[in-house]
């Protein structure tokens, strides 16, 4: 932990001075200038400090940016994704949410709802199950394969008689929806309801979050859901547009 404070001390420091050389960082924590240099090296090696030229100060490396670029997108999500779930949900007549993976379970971070959506539960912050949801199936489709296989070797909740909850069948899910670009739920989450979502891609080509459309299973039949996908499709693509996405 003693570790840790320093090295969040030493990117404090030269965020507010922009740079500061061995001396001065040992300064600052209060510790040995081969301590210092050490625990600069580390930050030096992951990219988060850089070297203003030969054995010159230091200053904030360009690996901070990548991790603040992360974090930004995500706050920046539900802001830019909320005039494609309003504008989606007019052209529906259903509700449409952005979910994001947050480790073993998916998060909506947006909605919107439909003139034709026939109840009000909202989303929004509610933590849903990556193996019974179409957006959770869709970040875990793309999501790395040890991923994967770490939610795939515990046991499964069965939240309806219709949740999939073998390994083998959402392995197979997983690379029906690689290949097709879309995901579904037919009831697998709630009785009377389908859902159906498509991936989102960052700047980097990187799928961090769905955009799905929901409604009763007696009005989103398997049909429909094939005549929506490429409504949701085109609203996805122009969102992962402007995070960056260059298709």
């Amino acid at each position: 932990m003693q570790s840790v404070d320093r090295a969040v001390t030493v990117l404090e420091l030269l965020a507010r001075n922009g740079e500061a050389g061995i001396t001065e960082i040992a300064g600052e924590l209060g510790v040995h200038k081969s301590t210092a240099s050490r625990l600069v090296s580390v930050l030096e090696a992951r990219g988060l400090v850089e070297q203003l030229g030969e054995r010159g100060k230091y200053a904030i490396g360009f690996g901070i940016v990548r991790l603040a670029g992360a974090a930004t997108e995500r706050m920046d999500l539900p802001r830019l994704g909320r005039p494609f779930c309003e504008s989606l949900a007019a052209d529906l007549g259903e509700t449409v949410n952005i979910a994001i993976r947050d480790n073993d379970v998916a998060i909506n971070i947006s909605q919107a709802r439909g003139t034709a959506a026939v109840t009000a539960h909202n989303w929004v912050g509610q933590r849903t199950p990556l193996h019974a949801t179409s957006s959770g199936k869709v970040l875990l489709a793309y999501a790395p394969q040890v991923d994967q296989e770490e939610l795939l070797v515990r046991p499964l909740e069965r939240y309806t008689t219709r949740t999939v909850t073998n390994a083998g069948e959402l392995r197979k899910d997983f690379e029906m929806i690689a290949r097709d670009g879309y995901a579904t739920s037919y009831e697998e989450l709630e009785l009377g309801l389908n859902a159906a979502a498509v991936a989102v891609y960052n700047h980097e080509g990187d799928v961090i979050a769905a955009l799905s459309a929901s409604g009763p299973s007696y009005r989103f039949s398997r049909k429909r859901m094939r005549e929506v996908v490429g409504a949701m499709r085109i609203a996805a693509k122009e969102l992962s547009s402007q995070l960056g996405f260059l298709a």
